[in-house]
């Protein structure tokens, strides 16, 4: 859990160059955490099954430094027909000025067509920590210790 105060933050204005036909991502509704993203090509682009491909979004954002946008799938797209975001989640991280691409990959058996305009992933806002090392040569002890892999469920 993330000891971060989120009620000091209610919201941030991010700017945006908008290089696609298509609007600006926006919240869905008043609960949303992120917005989706189109794919901003002028033909359908078709992804075989187990292809990948950057898809491009036409949007070039200004993050504030202690921040990161994340891109992340869509819940439908990837229940209904099979399609993920491969390095999910991807990092676009406050000093990069370049076009935001969405890197999908088609997990089911049969082709899948992305529409231009399609809804292909989402955005997230959030902060983040920037760490600096101590390094020693004990941990202090915990009750799960090294135990990982499903560890903490059946046991």
């Amino acid at each position: 859990m993330c000891n971060f105060d989120h009620k000091l933050i209610k919201s941030m204005e991010i700017k945006v160059i908008n290089n696609s036909a298509f609007s600006l991502p926006s919240y869905e509704t008043q609960g949303s955490a992120g917005m989706d993203v189109k794919a901003n090509i002028s033909a359908v682009v078709s992804l075989a099954p187990m292809e990948r491909r950057l898809i491009p979004s036409g949007l070039f954002i200004e993050i504030p430094h202690g921040y990161e946008c994340q891109i992340r799938p869509r819940s439908g797209l990837a229940l209904k027909k099979g399609i993920g975001v491969l390095n999910s989640p991807g990092t676009i991280d406050s000093d990069y000025r370049g076009e935001i691409g969405v890197i999908l990959i088609n997990l089911s058996a049969e082709h899948f067509e992305i529409q231009p305009g399609e809804r292909i992933a989402q955005m997230v806002f959030c902060p983040i920590i920037q760490i600096s090392w101590s390094e020693t040569t004990i941990l202090d002890t915990s009750e799960r210790g090294a135990g990982g892999f499903g560890s903490t469920g059946n046991k």
